[in-house]
């Protein structure tokens, strides 16, 4: 059996995979907090007291950087490393990567139901992107490569924010006060987007309503923003959400730039699923092209949203079975 696991900022996700077959011949899965006691090395030894077989080999994706096979997680308050792994699974085989990697090597395995085209684009040989918004904000190049994709590791969810008009420059000031540097990950991600609320509501003539502010003190922030932005229940919810749908596009045309991504940009992370409707009402694709000299380059590449939220499950069998096969 071949173990995958996916180490998120909130969630952990492992599952058993058969040896021989392919990421999507799993066998037994299961769901833990990220946050319990013990970290990883406690959910997996829970996961293995009750999974059927023990694994032979293993590989994990972590929202994180990833040096000589140790991960310390950016939101996770533990690390994971392949040789403490390796120990506890009693195998000898074990890698960790970056979860944008695993996800990059997921994409190769997407059924065309599995994603939600924003820009058809057009199909070229070449390089693709990977943009994911969820607890943090990850990103990774696709290097074309034998006919598919090599994902490369990379933190360019931390890369200083860069506004592209007056309101997002009173952004930044606002959002210096308070964290001296600023991130993309600071205004594209969950809790980017509470970031993007609380500041537009510091602004003159904004309020947030009554109902809102009662569901805020019983529910995830982020989600009652996302909710009433598209419900339209809340015009503060509303405008925070179109502005970061607009910061998500340009930080996502960014990277295509940066990876001349003609073979595509894909979206992935368990926001932009959430808010399909809004990404074509505020702007996604737009914001994506910009106003610079290769706008008319920018349209021309495919866009394509990442529904599956396994997909980086499916890239570390992937890496885990190619693995085991090789000498």
């Amino acid at each position: 059996m071949i173990l995958a696991g996916d180490i998120g900022g909130t969630n952990t996700r492992l599952i058993l995979v058969r040896e021989g077959g392919t990421p999507h011949d799993r066998v037994f899965d299961r769901r833990y907090s990220s946050r319990e006691p013990g970290g990883l090395i406690a959910n997996l030894e829970r996961f293995l007291a009750e999974a059927p077989q023990r694994p032979t080999t293993a590989a994990f994706g972590v929202a994180g950087p990833v040096l000589d096979g140790r991960a310390v997680g950016t939101n996770l308050g533990f690390t994971v490393d392949e040789r403490e792994l390796a120990g506890v699974l009693k195998v000898d085989r074990v890698a960790v990567r970056n979860d944008l990697q695993t996800t990059g090597y997921g994409v190769a395995w997407l059924k065309d139901d599995q994603v939600h085209v924003l820009n058809e684009g057009s199909r070229r040989p070449g390089n693709a992107a990977l943009i994911a918004a969820g607890t943090g904000l990850g990103e990774s190049i696709l290097v074309a490569r034998d006919g598919g994709f090599q994902p490369l590791p990379s933190e360019g969810g931390h890369a200083e924010f860069a506004p592209r008009d007056e309101l997002q420059d009173a952004l930044l000031k606002h959002l210096r006060t308070r964290f001296g540097a600023v991130s993309w990950e600071r205004v594209v991600s969950g809790p980017g987007l509470v970031n993007v609320h609380g500041f537009l509501a510091t602004l003159p003539g904004r309020a947030e309503t009554a109902e809102t502010e009662a569901e805020f003190a019983q529910r995830d922030r982020a989600e009652v923003i996302s909710k009433h932005g598209i419900d339209g229940r809340s015009p503060l919810c509303a405008e925070a959400v179109a502005l970061f749908v607009r910061l998500y596009g340009a930080e996502a045309g960014n990277l295509a730039l940066k990876a001349l991504a003609l073979g595509g940009v894909f979206v992935g992370g368990g926001i932009a699923p959430k808010i399909l409707p809004a990404l074509r009402r505020f702007g996604f694709f737009e914001a994506f092209c910009g106003a610079g000299v290769l706008t008319e380059l920018l349209r021309t590449i495919p866009v394509r949203v990442i529904l599956e939220p396994d997909t980086s499950l499916l890239g570390a069998a992937a890496l885990a079975l190619e693995a085991a096969r090789a000498p």
